[in-house]
């Protein structure tokens, strides 16, 4: 069974710990985190370096602020280390090239980054659906990401623009510009306004619109991303020769954007362009985590490239976040 050690028990470190015991293939025997933690499930270690150089650990999880998660990983892979970090990958995509260097010197770990809207059942019936060719090719997308923020937000690390790296985009509209690709391929044209009109905090974003194209296909897309949304949402829509593919909703342990509701809409020839018929799936459940550790698991336990996240992925999807924040300065 693989041993993990997780490094950062907030949140998220926590959401890994649950999914890692419950997928009965692992066992989580280290954590750590700077606060004081009053419900360790196992050891707690005095640092980082204790599970860093504990020869009894296989894989690390690394579910640390953002500032901490690029020299982490390069310090796992170099003391021989599967890895599983949290996005960002980085502040920008120079950070994911210096791991892809590391990474390329360690053929046999593993390295995958935490992008678990990939893993929703919603976002696997719509890439399912675009693969299979059934609605023809992608022409658009549109993607709406937001949420609300009150004071306590300044008193985090994620206010603090040296720990976090920006704003709501690097925080969250990741996540979308991450489906984009998944979903479309690549982007080379980006434009973006970045915006702080609300929060006014030096180097954190309250607001980013993109818009993308790729010139070779000629998809296009546009991304709201978002903390001054004071009704949560998520809108992921994709519109394609033969129909439509719109999600709205995403389940999370908070409940805050409610079920996730896709509507399947199949073009009919004979109307011009309207819809015959449209069909709604709602999923009520989150099975992202516990797909998301699959997934990695299987490529330690059989020896498969990560094919979901990995640092292929990160580098491309930091590229286009670069030229984000490059195109508004």
């Amino acid at each position: 069974m693989l041993r993990v050690g997780i490094i950062g028990y907030g949140k998220m470190g926590r959401i890994r710990e649950k999914a890692l015991r419950e997928s009965g293939r692992a066992e989580v025997v280290m954590i750590y985190d700077r606060e004081k933690i009053e419900d360790a499930p196992c050891r707690v270690a005095a640092s980082e370096e204790e599970i860093l150089d504990s020869p009894s650990i296989d894989c690390v999880f690394l579910c640390a602020p953002n500032y901490r998660l690029p020299p982490l990983v390069r310090e796992c892979l170099t003391k021989g280390k599967h890895v599983f970090a949290e996005k960002p990958p980085g502040f920008d995509a120079a950070d994911v090239e210096s791991i892809r260097s590391i990474e390329a010197k360690h053929p046999k770990l593993k390295l995958m980054y935490g992008f678990n809207h990939r893993h929703h059942a919603s976002i696997d019936k719509m890439k399912t659906m675009i693969d299979s060719g059934e609605l023809g090719k992608i022409l658009w997308m549109r993607g709406r990401y937001g949420k609300e923020v009150d004071e306590s937000y300044f008193d985090t690390w994620r206010a603090k623009p040296e720990l976090a790296g920006a704003g709501i985009m690097l925080d969250q509209g990741i996540h979308m510009l991450d489906l984009f690709l998944y979903f479309s391929g690549d982007f080379d044209q980006v434009h973006a306004l970045v915006s702080n009109l609300y929060w006014k905090i030096d180097g954190i974003e309250d607001n980013v619109f993109a818009i993308f194209k790729n010139s070779q296909s000629g998809v296009c897309a546009s991304l709201h991303s978002t903390m001054t949304q004071w009704r949560y949402l998520f809108s992921l829509e994709i519109f394609l020769e033969g129909g439509a593919l719109i999600l709205n909703g995403l389940k999370t342990s908070s409940g805050v954007y409610g079920d996730e509701d896709l509507a399947i809409k199949r073009n009919n020839p004979d109307a011009h362009g309207g819809f015959a018929h449209e069909e709604h799936i709602v999923y009520h459940s989150d099975q992202s985590w516990a797909s998301e550790i699959k997934h990695f698991l299987d490529c330690i336990d059989f020896d498969e490239p990560v094919s979901q996240g990995s640092s292929s992925d990160a580098l491309k999807l930091m590229r286009v976040m670069d030229k984000i924040y490059a195109s508004d300065s």
